[in-house]
């Protein structure tokens, strides 16, 4: 019966070892916001001029971007990037108003919000 002891409180020790981990906290990477918004002007700066997403990937540094209206062939007339943007953990938040002409060749003015990341890679996401 004394062992079942010993068992159990090696056991809870060793349970409480795991959960408390080794104190080393992982951390978001760090946000240079203005090398953010350098990357979100320079992907809207290629969309606006024709380019396709992809070619991003060649650049110096390389960008990541993904807006579904710019795959879906929707050209980017102009646009407006609205304030410096707000932090959330990695990324940076940036509201951008867009004027995009559709296939069909009507015009919209939309105001959308892009999470752009420094860390590991440059990544402009449209937020959905």
């Amino acid at each position: 019966m004394k062992t079942t002891h010993v068992s159990l409180a090696v056991c809870l020790a060793l349970a409480g070892f795991l959960a408390t981990g080794c104190g080393d906290r992982i951390s978001a990477a760090p946000l240079d916001t203005t090398k953010a918004r350098d990357a979100l002007k320079t992907t809207l700066d290629a969309w606006k001029s024709g380019a396709d997403a992809s070619t991003l990937k060649s650049n110096s540094p390389a960008i990541v971007a993904q807006d579904l209206e710019w795959l879906g062939g929707a050209k980017l007339v102009d646009y407006q990037i609205e304030g410096e943007g707000t932090p959330v953990d990695s990324n940076l938040r940036v509201s951008v108003k867009l004027t995009l002409k559709g296939r069909d060749g009507t015009e919209a003015t939309k105001s959308v919000n892009y999470l752009v990341s420094t860390s590991p890679a440059l990544t402009v996401f449209r937020s959905f």
